[in-house]
């Protein structure tokens, strides 16, 4: 027994020869130190077991196992998991490098030879998804993943054809959405970008969600429409809103539009009157194109380029004179932005439309006029100015207002985005939002006036519209020019 046992050397390591006779010693007798095998030892062994007798296997087995067991007492062996659900998306031990239940030492482990595998990482980030769309969290129906900036794109389908529309935001209450319409020759990105970018305009678009509608094929990157195809009627284009209303579940809308836009607009406030809250029109022209006008514009398009029509609708002959940046830009994105073919089928469309069909209550039999708050805006010297003052004629004055701003030309959202944003807060304002905004220099210049004007007649009430203000008066122009 004690030559079994042999000598140990400093390093731990049993001589030669006595190792030979301690493998010979019966499983019985203990020993307090066992060699350690090295893998190839332990794989032969194995394979010795399984090509003996069976009568003698179960005993070599268990003299075998309990040897070896003695000889791993100490030698540690790191095991591959797979994640559980409450370590998922954290490091393994195995990641780090560091065998499980390993006491720290002072010596660290030499670091391993290969590093980690890559699918390891992969497992890990998928393992995480799966968390997140098991424990009840929808990325797509949540207000996280719909930030300020944040816009998505849609294609509705209506009755009349597919419908473009960019929005931002999500349903706050019953809260009216913002939703805009541009004029022709244009998207809405040319046409309301520099209005919605504008500091003061942020403080209002993050009480709302904010809607873009793109008319039929004009939209940045649209295919061209089939040769044959019939373009909308200014009325189908209008009847395809309530489609985009039911789509994103608005309650109601205060609209936007400038032009042909704005005649859409108010088209659908008429046929719909429920769905709107306030209109915002710019450049509107509520009459129809009689044969005069249809020739002239055939005229016109005979003797000058596509753009170069687009641009006389858009802009003043003070505007196109001198070939403002402003003109040259337009010019420019017209030509390269728009399909020229699709906006040749709306330009058409827009130059045959009928009358707006609407009245000043007592004015006819069975008038029908917007319900709605409104207000008009138009630059001085703009070509839909004669428009935009008729227009003014037929509207209810008690919820209209008329605002000519000076120094804006024909499109007012892009050379004055600053006034008209001021104009904008205090329209929703008088509609009952936004009650703790700020008080802007438009709105306070508006307030004094109207409490002049009020002061000829007490009985009348302080928040009452400009309009109705100039109708108590009597004498007083309805149209506020601004020039600030």
């Amino acid at each position: 027994a004690k030559e079994g046992r042999g000598s140990v050397s400093e390093g731990g390591r049993v001589e030669q020869g006595q190792r030979k006779r301690f493998r010979q010693q019966s499983p019985q007798r203990g020993h307090s130190i066992a060699p350690k095998r090295t893998h190839e030892q332990t794989k032969r062994e194995a394979r010795r077991i399984q090509i003996l007798p069976d009568e003698n296997r179960e005993t070599v087995h268990q003299t075998r196992l309990i040897s070896r067991m003695a000889g791993m007492k100490d030698q540690q062996f790191t095991e591959e998991k797979p994640l559980l659900p409450e370590s998922r998306g954290q490091e393994t031990e195995m990641a780090k490098g560091q065998p499980e239940h390993v006491l720290p030492c002072a010596t660290p482990p030499p670091p391993t030879a290969r590093p980690p595998k890559r699918w390891h990482s992969i497992a890990r980030h998928w393992l995480g998804l799966t968390r997140r769309r098991t424990s009840g969290y929808f990325p797509e129906n949540s207000d996280t993943f719909v930030a300020t900036g944040d816009w998505k794109e849609h294609d509705i389908e209506t009755p009349y054809g597919m419908l473009h529309v960019l929005i931002r935001g999500a349903p706050k209450g019953n809260k009216p959405a913002i939703l805009t319409y541009h004029d022709v020759g244009l998207n809405h990105k040319l046409c309301f970008n520099s209005f919605f970018h504008n500091e003061d305009m942020q403080e209002i678009t993050k009480h709302f969600v904010v809607c873009h509608v793109d008319a039929p094929g004009q939209q940045i990157g649209a295919a061209q429409m089939p040769q044959g195809y019939q373009y909308p009627t200014m009325d189908q284009l209008a009847g395809m809103l309530p489609s985009v209303v039911q789509h994103f579940g608005f309650k109601s809308i205060v609209g936007i539009g400038v032009g042909a836009g704005a005649y859409i607009l108010a088209k659908f406030a008429l046929i719909f009157p429920e769905l709107v809250e306030g209109l915002v029109l710019l450049n509107i022209d509520p009459n129809g194109k009689g044969w005069i006008d249809w020739a002239a514009t055939k005229l016109s398009g005979l003797t000058s380029t596509l753009p170069d029509t687009v641009l006389a609708h858009l802009f003043s002959q003070e505007e196109l004179m001198s070939n403002t940046e402003v003109v040259q830009s337009y010019r420019q994105q017209i030509n390269n932005t728009v399909n020229q073919f699709n906006l040749q089928l709306f330009w058409n469309m827009y130059n045959s439309r009928r009358d707006l069909e609407m009245n000043r209550s007592g004015s006819v039999l069975n008038a029908k006029t917007l319900r709605c708050p409104v207000m008009l805006v138009v630059g001085d010297n703009a070509p839909a100015e004669e428009g935009v003052v008729e227009c003014n004629s037929k509207l209810d004055p008690t919820n209209t207002t008329f605002l000519k701003m000076a120094d804006s030309g024909g499109m007012p959202q892009i050379t004055q985005p600053g006034k008209l944003t001021e104009a904008f807060k205090y329209f929703l304002q008088g509609m009952g939002y936004m009650p703790s905004a700020s008080m802007t220099r438009l709105a306070r210049s508006r307030t004094a006036s109207l409490t002049s004007a009020s002061s000829v007649d007490g009985s009348r009430n302080r928040a009452c519209t400009h309009s109705d203000s100039s109708e108590a008066v009597g004498q007083v122009s309805q149209t506020m020019e601004v020039s600030c």
